[in-house]
């Protein structure tokens, strides 16, 4: 796991891209990033570590007192506890799409309303990450999907 002062880095990584006006989170163009669950974040950033640093993705340490966050520069996959409580399964994971503006987010949510999805967050800003816009859903089968642009 990473150390407690490795926050400190990625804060000044992530404070670093604001200024440079690019996205924090990374997802090359087709997803804007991908969470999965863990009941226990130990045992779970332990084999994260293992399995992704075989493939040149790093732990650019935590987020928060829930998460880790993995990528190469930026972070793309978030491992963490599930916001909503209960075990880790579909509960935690999220799938997320990258937006190309927030009309094409307003789209995302209003069209998957319309097609049997779930609201699970209202398309609009976020405030844990700067630029951000967004809009939740849940799929007809229960799973959480979003859109994000970053301005």
């Amino acid at each position: 796991m990473a150390a407690a002062n490795d926050s400190g880095i990625l804060s000044t990584q992530i404070q670093g891209a604001r200024t440079m006006g690019a996205p924090v989170i990374s997802g090359d163009g087709v997803f804007s990033h991908t969470t999965v669950g863990a009941n226990d974040l130990q045992k779970s950033t332990i084999f994260y570590d293992a399995v992704l640093a075989t493939l040149g993705i790093k732990n650019l340490g935590p987020f928060g007192d829930n998460c880790f966050l993995y990528g190469r520069d930026k972070p793309a996959l978030l491992v963490l506890r599930p916001s909503a409580g209960g075990p880790a399964s579909s509960n935690g994971v999220t799938i997320g799409f990258a937006a190309k503006s927030t009309a094409e987010v307003d789209a995302f949510h209003a069209a998957g309303l319309k097609a049997g999805g779930a609201d699970e967050g209202a398309a609009g800003a976020r405030t844990h990450l700067p630029g951000a816009y967004a809009g939740y859903l849940r799929d007809p089968s229960g799973n959480k999907v979003c859109a994000y642009y970053f301005s």
